[in-house]
């Protein structure tokens, strides 16, 4: 097992209860107390997934988690004290791929750790569920995880990249919501309906900025969603 984990976490307690549960299991792990270390510890590249505190020092877990959504396809586990309901719903909508709260068991969050490191990792890539649209004004990059809309590469988290290819790749076709969480996520049934709503919102914005003249996805009320076949 060469699975490095990276923990970033305030409280040395905490973090050292967290590595030493993962290192007995098999995994390599680095800590860091702040964002901006966890961050950087990223950039160097190795990380296979992060556990993430959502109350950190420096900069709240969900807007770091935001960031790094952005730059990086790794699998997150928030781990925080906040129980309610929104603050999940805000995890796993900005790309959380599950949620832990304090107290915990350190077995328990290294078994969350395998279950997400083996969902992550038997995703399988929409390309081979359906055959590129060569006539369409987006780009596909798989391997970079970004799409290229009309000749502008468009900041995609990797679930708002997931859905959008769906999408993409069979114009005209009508997706209900559960089935763009089936294709989308690794958990679907963690998710909530309202989450596929959100980031579609979010990618109908993120396409205006580029051609704001045309409506590129279609809501069908009461169905779900589609991309408009390129003219």
């Amino acid at each position: 097992m060469n699975e490095t984990i990276l923990v970033i976490e305030d409280e040395p307690s905490i973090a050292d209860n967290i590595t030493y549960a993962l290192t007995t299991e098999g995994f390599t792990t680095q800590w860091r107390s702040s964002g901006s270390e966890g961050l950087s510890t990223l950039e160097a590249g190795g990380i296979n997934l992060l556990i993430l505190d959502v109350g950190l020092p420096d900069i709240n877990g969900f807007e770091l988690a935001r960031k790094i959504r952005k730059r990086f396809d790794v699998p997150i586990i928030f781990v925080t004290a906040r129980d309610s309901e929104i603050d999940r719903v805000v995890g796993l909508e900005i790309g959380g791929d599950d949620y832990v709260v304090k107290p915990f068991s350190p077995r328990e969050l290294t078994a969350r750790v395998r279950a997400v490191l083996r969902r992550f990792g038997k995703v399988p890539s929409p390309s081979s569920e359906f055959p590129q649209n060569d006539s369409s004004s987006f780009l596909i990059d798989d391997s970079r995880y970004s799409i290229t809309f009309q000749g502008k590469s468009l900041a995609l988290s990797r679930y708002e990249f997931r859905l959008l290819k769906v999408l993409v790749q069979t114009p005209e076709r009508v997706f209900t919501r559960e089935q763009l969480m089936e294709k989308a996520w690794e958990e679907p049934e963690m998710s909530l309906e309202r989450t596929v709503d959100t980031h579609i919102k979010t990618i109908r914005q993120k396409l205006r900025a580029v051609n704001p003249d045309e409506e590129w996805i279609v809501t069908h009320r009461g169905i779900g969603y589609s991309l408009k076949e390129s003219s």
